[in-house]
Order: structure tokens, then C-alpha cells, then sequence
């Protein structure tokens, strides 16, 4: 190669040097008979790996003489699809969630009623994340996931009365300065 099928980095004078980038060798290959490509060759790797390019498909680029089976190729030789093991049959050692006849559920407290009303009387940032945690009760009931349901209503619960007492806290101040300020002016 010659320094000119290089690009030039800096100024059209190349007064910043050269900078000296292989080209990108694309390869081409035959799927049912249409050719496809260019691709780079790592993505012609993945694709051999994946399976979407048979180790029988034919590649080929530029240099080679004639189209050849991807195995045929030093670059792709270890590019054998992935093989997968099947599932195994009988008897699973996995964790099955408790069966439950419809409606046969828990009753685990949401508490986003309360949260809700909290949010808007009391503490508007407190409320809302007891709201959060309250909207994931009855889903993780209804999934399944009896522990993570009773985290949320906790967390509900937790967040809804901070909240409440935040909201008489600060309405608690806001009187007193209100009866001071009153007494002050009589």
C-alpha cells in the first residue's frame, strides 16, 4: 500500500502527519442463493455464531479466487454456531410458587387510598412515594410474590404516615405562628 490510499489526519496539507488506518476488509456472503454484504468481518462472525450464516453458506472477498463454505475459511473456522442443550424433562429442582385457586389471595393492605389522601392534605413529596409503593401491592399479590407485596404495603404504610405527621407537624406550626401573629396585632 502507498501512503496515499491512507487518509490524512489535520490540515488538506497533511502538515499534522498521517495517520495510518488499515482499511476495513468487507466480506460478502450467499444466503438461499442472493448475495449479501459487505460486512465487517467481526459481523460476519457473530452472525455464523448466531446461526442467522450456515458454516455451509458461501463467503468471499476481495483477494480470494472463488466463493468458499464459511468452514472453508481460516477466519471463521471457529465461528461454529452455538449449541444450545435442550431442557431437561421430569423432574425440575426450580422453586414453584405456592398454587392459589382464583381469588384465594391474601389479604395484604395496599394502603393507597390513605396514601392518596396524605399526598393531597399533608405531604405532597412523602405521599407520593407511598402512593409508589401502595400501586405495587396488588400486583406482586397477584403474581405471586407474597414477600415482596408485604415489603410494599410496609413501605406503604411507612412513607402514608410519615407523611401524616409531616402534614401535622407543619400545620401544627402554621397555627401557632397564626395565633402569635394574631395576639401580636391586638
Amino acid at each position: 500500500m502507498r501512503q496515499e490510499d491512507f487518509p490524512r489526519n489535520g490540515n488538506l496539507d497533511g502538515s499534522h502527519g498521517l495517520v495510518m488506518i488499515p482499511p476495513v476488509m468487507s466480506w460478502y456472503y450467499s444466503k438461499n442463493g442472493t448475495q449479501l454484504g459487505p460486512v465487517a468481518e467481526a459481523e460476519l462472525s457473530l452472525k455464523i455464531k448466531s446461526g442467522e450464516v450456515a458454516t455451509s453458506d458461501l463467503v468471499w472477498q476481495e483477494g480470494m479466487g472463488d466463493w468458499k463454505p464459511a468452514s472453508q475459511v481460516p477466519a471463521f473456522q471457529g465461528s461454529a454456531p452455538l449449541s444450545i442443550p435442550p431442557v431437561p424433562q421430569g423432574n425440575l429442582p426450580m422453586a414453584q410458587p405456592p398454587a392459589m385457586a382464583y381469588g384465594q389471595y391474601p389479604q395484604i393492605p395496599n394502603y393507597l387510598w390513605q396514601s392518596i389522601v396524605v399526598t393531597i392534605l399533608c405531604c405532597m413529596p412523602f405521599g407520593v412515594v407511598g402512593i409508589v409503593y401502595a400501586a405495587k401491592v396488588d400486583g406482586m399479590v397477584a403474581g405471586g410474590d407474597l414477600a415482596g407485596a408485604q415489603a410494599a404495603s410496609q413501605s406503604a404504610k411507612t412513607w402514608t404516615l410519615t407523611a401524616f405527621i409531616c402534614g401535622l407537624v407543619i400545620n401544627g406550626i402554621f397555627v401557632a405562628l397564626m395565633v402569635i401573629g394574631a395576639a401580636q396585632q391586638a
